[in-house]
């Protein structure tokens, strides 16, 4: 079983967010230069991944290829800082490191949603 997302329109008809308790989620504390995976549930082909932080926290996350946390000059990266949600297919990986060594705490839930445009 697992909460879909939908939508809510407020009293003047604009879109809301209002989020439903999840059903679907992990949580974990990270090692410094740990890289920690989740896999995205297969209950529905699309989902919402919302993402929560230890506050301070320095927190790399990447769905494409294994998260790096940068160590010095501009490169190019997959990997977003502290993300607060994105958009994910049912079995893909979503990766996870820190270089902080304050054991940051990371949660993430997922909600089903209808597919948008592009997302294949």
């Amino acid at each position: 079983m697992s909460t879909r997302f939908y939508m809510t329109r407020d009293v003047n008809g604009y879109n809301g967010f209002g989020i439903p308790w999840s059903l679907n989620g992990y949580s974990m504390v990270l090692a410094t230069g740990a890289e920690q995976h989740v896999t995205v549930p297969s209950t529905f082909q699309n989902w919402i991944a919302l993402f929560s932080y230890t506050p301070s926290a320095n927190v790399w996350v990447d769905g494409i290829t294994t998260a790096v946390a940068p160590v010095g000059a501009a490169a190019a990266t997959t990997a977003r800082l502290n993300p607060s949600a994105r958009q994910v297919k049912a079995g893909d990986t979503i990766s996870f490191i820190s270089s902080d060594t304050t054991s940051p705490m990371v949660q993430v839930e997922f909600l089903g949603i209808e597919p948008f445009g592009g997302l294949v």
